[in-house]
């Protein structure tokens, strides 16, 4: 945030006049520069990527899109719009990060809400914590974390947009806040709703064709792939009151139904599977300040409920053929409606006292107990069951400023208490129910430091490490009753996360501005959980590796010109490997220093835009930019196994975007259009499954202050 105040500085002819001095004085122009709270943040002891949301408000993109753009990071789909997602930061990805919105789990909206169904128009940032976490989240994540920090402005407004796109793509969102006048009392309502058919086309896939009579590659339509996603929200509250500097009371409801059209692999085609699910929230905020004690409490409950229809005794193909079949779809088993009911509970506390402007000392606690009550609507032989999972973390933290803030210093400790109780024992084999003490209660510590030093503005260093626990979650632990097998015998990841880095900017003035942030990092992983899939029946299940080991770094720069001109480049580098030297039987393990497959390990993204101003209007703006990513070639499976040249790769991609936002009338009324995918690339992700081809988006949106 920058700007200028322009007076005149020099004092010269006294007139007089009815007795009156009059002097006509002339000041020199002053230049004032100050840092956004992103920039705070970034700068800040811990490795950190503060993501703002406004340049991007007016895209018809989501917040995974956006933090896919982000150094160190690399999200990968199992499709299009509303499908599953796993997300690398700096070397590790899927479960280890946790994802929290105002420092709330997200999971409290419901199972079926993800970065996918957060309306952007409620976001005034996303922060990314890569390998240490701070202990404000209090979180057990292992490589990161992902903070949704929403609009929280004293104001009066109404914000609402539209979206369009291929493969009939529909996206609606409203949000606003109303103050009831002359008291301190607002009401803020939210509203988003997403739909799509999915229906693009999958390249090359394995069809019978008749006329030849055998199996042939060809292009064919998605045909099952359905997805509508709601999310509604109010919430009531306060500010600056005696009793309370911010307290909200409020209520959420989601809703999501999904075709499911294809197993963990594309060669596994459903045909009539679908996903259910919907979630009702009651939640609580609390924030005072005390003089120098700070408090905060939030206290949430969620009743989560989803249902798993496969019914169908049929073999489907990629032409929407089907053939009789002796099981169901995802499995190969009988009829099943399965149906999961997982109360969440969450309460998260704090407290941070200032002794002066050097030292603050805070203490944080969070509950997370989540519930699966599981039964089947058709199954008659399934045995119901309820599991517990119950979390309590506990964090102290001292942190230390000195030379004018140049030099800051955290510590801080950690305890993770997991109890579990399980009830479930079918399908010991696959599961291993049979191996565990389904009442127990285990203790876990970890700890750490993050330290910056700014020598000037154009040059600073930071260096941060922890020793992290991470507790396996629910899906892991108790599978999600479509594709993902339980397994009740995981064990809580470990890690030593290393991290150092070095930062700066360059102002050279009228709007021409160089930053820079450079960063590696090591990680030491006991007991890495990595999702595995079986090719036999498409099924994934969550396993423990001993040991893996991950080093990388990440470098990001970018450049503004003139206020108009922005370019911004960044490139990643992770090397993981196994470290299991010896199988379970005492044999040399095959894989024994291999990269991990199935994960990008380099990928880099460019973006560049340019803003003209009062074209066809004094306060109009016309934006244009483009984006290309590219993600460098990958194993699928192992590379000890199979030779060079039968060995499955993901390929190296590099899709283009391009787009262009026009607003007119001080930003109250935008449109922009959207090409994605422009030279139509081939693209997979997740075990080889195809994403979309090129499609285009627009989106319209009005904000009125």
């Amino acid at each position: 945030m920058a700007g200028h105040l322009s007076m005149q500085g020099a004092v010269t002819d006294p007139v007089s006049d009815n007795d009156t001095l009059s002097t006509k004085i002339t000041l020199k122009e002053v230049t004032f520069q100050g840092k956004s709270v992103a920039k705070k943040l970034e700068e800040g002891a811990f490795s950190v990527n503060a993501l703002e949301i406004r340049p991007n408000i007016n895209k018809p993109v989501t917040l995974t899109d956006l933090v896919d753009r982000t150094a160190g990071v690399k999200i990968r789909r199992e499709g299009g719009v509303g499908s599953d997602f796993d997300m690398t930061i700096n070397g590790l990805s899927g479960n280890s990060i946790r994802y929290f919105i105002d420092g709330v789990p997200l999971e409290t909206k419901g199972s079926g809400v993800t970065l996918d169904n957060i309306p952007l128009n409620t976001v005034e940032r996303v922060e990314l914590y890569k390998g240490v976490v701070p202990s404000y989240l209090s979180s057990d994540a292992l490589g990161g974390a992902v903070n949704i920090v929403t609009v929280k402005k004293r104001r009066n407004y109404l914000d609402a947009s539209y979206g369009i796109g291929s493969f009939n793509t529909h996206s609606g969102d409203i949000t606003g806040q109303y103050y009831i006048p002359g008291t301190p009392i607002a009401i803020v309502p939210t509203l988003a709703v997403n739909y799509s058919k999915n229906n693009y086309m999958m390249k090359d896939v394995e069809v019978w064709s008749e006329d030849e009579d055998r199996y042939i590659h060809t292009d064919r339509r998605r045909f099952h792939d359905s997805y509508f996603s709601l999310l509604g929200q109010l919430e009531v509250g306060v500010t600056g009151v005696k009793w309370a500097d911010r307290f909200f009371a409020g209520i959420s409801y989601s809703k999501t139904d999904k075709e499911l059209q294809t197993g963990a692999m594309q060669n596994k085609v459903y045909g009539e599977a679908s996903r259910h699910s919907h979630a009702l929230n009651f939640s609580a905020r609390y924030n005072k300040q005390w003089g120098s004690l700070g408090t905060r409490l939030s206290v949430s409950h969620t009743r989560d409920h989803s249902e798993t229809v496969d019914t169908a005794y049929r073999k489907y193909s990629w032409d929407g053929s089907w053939l009789p079949s002796s099981g169901n779809e995802i499995n190969n088993r009988t009829r099943t409606i399965r149906v999961y009911r997982r109360p969440l509970t969450v309460v998260s506390a704090g407290a941070d006292y200032n002794f002066n402007l050097h030292h603050n000392l805070a203490l944080n606690y969070m509950l997370n107990r989540c519930g699966n009550d599981r039964s089947d609507k058709v199954d008659k032989k399934f045995e119901p069951s309820n599991d517990i999972v119950t979390k309590h973390i506990l964090s102290l933290t001292y942190s230390q400023r000195f030379f004018n803030d140049r030099w800051q210093t955290s510590y801080f400790i950690k305890d993770y208490i997991n109890s579990l109780s399980i009830e479930q024992t079918d399908d010991y084999t696959i599961t291993g129910s049979d191996l565990i003490d389904s009442k127990a209660t285990k203790c876990y510590y970890g700890a750490g430091a993050g330290s910056r030093y700014t020598l000037r503005e154009e040059i600073a260093v930071k260096a941060s490490y922890e020793h992290s626990v991470r507790l396996p979650l629910s899906r892991e632990l108790l599978g999600n009753g479509t594709t993902v097998y339980p397994n009740l015998a995981l064990s809580p990841e470990r890690s030593n996360n290393y991290n150092l880095g070095v930062f700066g900017t360059w102002n050279f003035g009228q709007g021409n501005r160089l930053s820079y942030e450079a960063n590696g990092f090591i990680r030491h992983v006991q007991n890495y959980i990595r999702a595995v899939v079986s090719e036999r029946d498409g099924m994934m299940q969550y396993v423990n590796e001993p040991a893996i080991d991950i080093k990388g770094f990440d470098v990001e720069v970018s450049y503004l010109l003139n206020s108009r001109l922005q370019i911004s480049l960044n490139a990643s580098w992770n090397d993981a490997r196994d470290l299991k030297k010896y199988k379970s039987d005492g044999n040399p393990s095959a894989t024994y220093r291999n990269r991990v497959p199935n994960r990008p390990w380099m990928f880099s993204n460019l973006e560049a835009s340019y803003t003209f101003s009062d074209l066809l209007d004094k306060d109009d703006r016309l934006r244009i930019g483009a984006a290309c990513q590219y993600i460098h070639w990958y194993y699928l499976n192992w590379e000890a196994f199979g030779t060079a040249a039968t060995k499955a790769r993901i390929p190296t991609q590099y899709p283009v975007d391009i787009s262009a936002t026009y607003s007119w009338h001080e930003g109250r009324y935008n449109i922009t259009a959207e090409c994605n995918n422009l030279f139509d690339q081939l693209s997979y992700d997740n075990y080889m499954l195809q994403k979309p081809g090129r499609n285009f988006a627009a989106k319209f949106r009005i904000f009125i202050d």
